[in-house]
C-alpha cells in the first residue's frame, strides 16, 4: 500500500464499499473488506495530513497566498 497514490487508494476505497452495499457478501467476506477499508481509511488519512503539512511549510516560506489576497 506503501506505493498507492492518494487517488488509487480512494478509489479502492469506494470499490470496497459498493462490494460491502451492493453484493450479497458473506459475513467473512464483509468483515475482511471491512478491514482492509479501515487500512485504507488511514493511509488516506495520512497522505491528507503530509499533504497539509507540506502546503503549509510552502506557503510559510513562499507568502504564496498573501499574494493572492
Amino acid at each position: 500500500m506503501d506505493n498507492m497514490t492518494f487517488e488509487e487508494a480512494k478509489k479502492k476505497l469506494e470499490e470496497i464499499v459498493n462490494k460491502i452495499k451492493n453484493e450479497n457478501c458473506t459475513l467473512d467476506e464483509a468483515l475482511n473488506l471491512y478491514e482492509e477499508g479501515v487500512r485504507l481509511s488511514k493511509f488516506c488519512d495520512e497522505k491528507l495530513s503530509v499533504f497539509k503539512t507540506r502546503l503549509s511549510e510552502i506557503v510559510d516560506q513562499t507568502g504564496a497566498l498573501d499574494d493572492e489576497r
